[in-house]
């Protein structure tokens, strides 16, 4: 079988940060690049977690076989109809690398390195420069994303790019939203008792009037709220359910290198008085993601790998996370708000899409996300249709689009992939969902 790895560059370094890059062409990964088609950008988010388990687990051409040891195609390639660039950032993830060894890294650093990595690009590949240009990823891409677009727009005067939109999916748009929402995900789901839940709104909510509005999960004064939604977290995230997909199966895998799970713990209820008692490692549940990346860590660390991707043998071994990126990692935003309208008043079109099971980042803090931006609405919540089965439903705003994924968790490319390349293609090309 064709076996393929991406091809690695070392984009630019500032301060000794540099930051790679692994470039895909078409599908089949053509010889001689297809200048116009469209340009992705691809970040996967953590904070800390490397673009490479998108490339090599969700939208790429090729997915790594039970094991570790060789490559399989994968039909539903994003790659099958644009060119797609994949970036480690912000240095120390995955391979990208700090010649001084300093990790720390903030919301602010990461837009800035990224965009002078982008600049570093067009300039080796000037070809590319005209391309219809996204900005995509998923989960803290949420905050990765619109900050790098609105660093784009603000300098379009001294250096264009054609910039045309945005796409994040199941994005981490807003902490508040994000967690206040998670609880009511929990009781429609039947994760929450009525006992439970008559004990929240009592405690949580204003007036006893469980709404977005009056509920306060997420930073409640009442230590009694807080002691009830630490039970909803720890059924949710400590009991042996799938916080990236609620109906997937939860694989135990006693010998995982997987930290994903323990850097999306971080951006969860990260003002309230939650006692955390999930996601710390050596615990006796240190397993509990539910899901394995020994296979991809073990291919990207195979020596015949490392050298064809001319990674330097004293550069540590790839990780799908950096738990030195995370802990060291500076948040600076709360919401996303004013970015998405900054981007909105610059014309630039955006696609917020979600897997419905997701527990990490939940569909309907996204929708509450997107609603209260206030933008006007184009066309109300209705269904979508993939061949002759609903797929989902779609609410279009004036250069906004929300649009879920029917069944499907965290990493909507791995999990839909065939839905979710009729979706992307859908928005770039102004298609009906």
């Amino acid at each position: 079988m064709l076996r393929w790895l991406p091809y690695y560059l070392r984009l630019h370094e500032v301060a000794g940060i540099s930051l790679i890059a692994a470039i895909g062409q078409k599908r089949f990964i053509e010889s001689i690049p297809d200048t116009t088609a469209p340009l992705l950008l691809w970040l996967n988010g953590g904070p800390g977690c490397s673009s490479m388990d998108g490339l090599l687990t969700e939208l790429g051409p090729f997915y790594v076989n039970l094991g570790g040891e060789t490559l399989y195609e994968n039909p539903s390639s994003w790659n099958t109809f644009a060119n797609i660039m994949y970036l480690e950032s912000p240095a120390c993830v995955g391979y990208s690398y700090n010649t001084e060894r300093k990790c720390k890294a903030s919301d602010y650093s990461t837009a800035e390195d990224n965009y002078l990595a982008l600049k570093e690009f067009f300039t080796r590949f000037p070809n590319y420069r005209d391309s219809p240009f996204y900005v995509t990823g998923e989960s803290y891409g949420g905050i990765y994303i619109p900050t790098l677009a609105v660093k784009i727009v603000e300098n379009l005067d001294d250096y264009p790019l054609n910039l045309q939109g945005y796409a994040i999916g199941n994005g981490l748009n807003s902490y508040s939203m994000n967690d206040n929402s998670l609880v009511f995900f929990a009781k429609y789901h039947g994760l929450v008792g009525e006992i439970l839940w008559d004990d929240l709104v009592t405690n949580c909510c204003t007036d006893g009037v469980p709404s977005q509005e009056a509920c306060h999960f997420s930073n409640s004064e009442s230590s009694d709220c807080a002691e009830n939604v630490n039970q909803v977290f720890t059924t949710v995230y400590n009991s042996g359910l799938n916080m990236y997909g609620l109906y997937a199966d939860c694989i135990m895998d006693d010998e995982r290198t997987f930290t994903r799970y323990d850097v999306d713990m971080m951006n969860l209820f990260r003002n309230s008085k939650l006692t955390r008692q999930s996601g710390s490692r050596g615990s006796e549940r240190s397993n509990i993601p539910c899901l394995s990346t020994n296979d991809t860590t073990h291919y990207l660390n195979k020596a015949e790998v490392r050298k064809a991707l001319h990674i330097p043998d004293s550069l540590f071994r790839w990780e799908v996370c950096s738990d030195i990126v995370a802990a060291l990692f500076e948040r600076n935003y709360e919401e996303m708000s004013a970015e998405y309208w900054l981007l909105h008043d610059a014309g630039i079109r955006g696609l917020v899409y979600s897997g419905d099971t997701d527990m990490a980042c939940n569909f309907i803090g996204g929708e509450w996300f997107v609603d209260s931006l206030g933008f006007d609405v184009v066309s109300p919540y209705t269904k979508w249709m993939f061949g002759d089965q609903v797929a989902g439903f779609v609410k279009t705003f004036d250069l906004l689009d929300f649009v879920t994924l029917k069944g499907s968790g965290h990493m909507v490319p791995q999990d839909r992939p065939k839905e979710s390349l009729y979706v992307i293609k859908a928005f770039i090309y102004k298609t009906p969902y």
